[in-house]
C-alpha cells in the first residue's frame, strides 16, 4: 500500500482512517442524529428514513473506527457518540460549507447583473 521511502506515522495512519469514517454521507448524517443523544437502529432508521441493514452497516464502520459506541439494555442496542469533540470537526465543515455556498450564491448573483 505504502511505497517503501514513506512510511505513515500511527498519527497521520489514525486521521487517514478518521477522515474515512466521515467520508459517506450517511455516517454524517448518524453522527448528526446522534447529537442529541443516545438512539437505537430503530430510531435512527425511521429519522433518517433509511433501511436498517444501511443503518447497521454504517454503524458498523463507525464502531469500527472508534467514533460511536454501544450500550447494550436488554434485546435493544444504544448507540451513541464517543468522543463529542467530533462535533466541533462537524461543526467546522458545517461553517466552511456554508462560506462555499455563500459564495457561490455571490458568483451567480454577479452573473446575474450581467445579463
Amino acid at each position: 500500500m505504502w511505497k517503501e521511502e514513506y512510511m505513515p506515522s500511527p498519527l497521520h495512519r489514525y486521521k487517514a482512517e478518521f477522515f474515512k469514517a466521515l467520508a459517506h454521507p450517511l455516517r454524517l448524517a448518524i453522527l448528526d442524529a446522534l447529537r442529541e443523544g443516545e438512539k437505537t437502529v430503530t430510531a435512527l432508521q425511521r429519522e433518517l428514513g433509511v433501511e436498517q441493514p444501511a443503518v447497521s452497516r454504517q454503524l458498523a464502520f463507525l464502531r469500527d473506527r472508534g467514533l460511536v459506541e454501544v450500550r447494550r439494555e436488554g434485546a435493544l442496542a444504544y448507540y451513541r457518540t464517543k468522543d463529542p469533540e467530533v462535533y466541533a470537526f462537524l461543526n467546522l465543515g458545517r461553517r466552511i460549507f456554508e462560506r462555499h455556498v455563500q459564495s457561490e450564491r455571490a458568483r451567480l448573483e454577479a452573473l446575474e447583473g450581467e445579463r
